[in-house]
């Protein structure tokens, strides 16, 4: 058993940094489920989709739901979904995804600080020196 993944995003970006990823590794390790969210939609009924999606990717080892931007409507879905069995972690980015990839066997709990560890430490900023 692992960890299930349910990425829950503004239009295609969670496909679209999945896809990514599969096409950089080769394959997803983890049971992947992503929802495309739309300005239109409805909350309520999005909530529903995304608990049918935990019940079918739960395998037993629970689920690790990224989301990309804290407060917004997809992160308002996320949230709702909190349980000891659902973790959620906003600011999904590629780096982030990358590394989680790479750990597919690990506990919820680790999954969620790699998903963390991962997001940050892909954040990189240059400044170039003062001439």
């Amino acid at each position: 058993m692992s960890v299930g993944l349910l990425l829950i995003t503004h239009g295609e970006i969670g496909k679209s940094l999945h896809d990514t990823v599969v096409s950089m590794i080769g394959r997803s390790p983890l049971t992947t489920r992503t929802m495309n969210i739309r300005s239109d939609c409805d909350p309520e009924k999005q909530i529903t989709n995304a608990r049918k999606h935990i019940i079918e990717l739960d395998q037993g080892d629970g689920v690790l739901v990224l989301t990309d931007l804290y407060g917004s409507t997809p992160s308002n879905i996320a949230c709702s979904l909190k349980s000891d069995k659902v973790a959620v972690v906003a600011g999904v980015n590629l780096p982030m995804l990358v590394r989680i990839m790479n750990y597919p066997s690990l506990k919820l709990v680790q999954l969620q600080q790699k998903a963390l560890s991962g997001g940050q430490e892909g954040v990189f900023s240059y400044v170039a020196e003062d001439k």
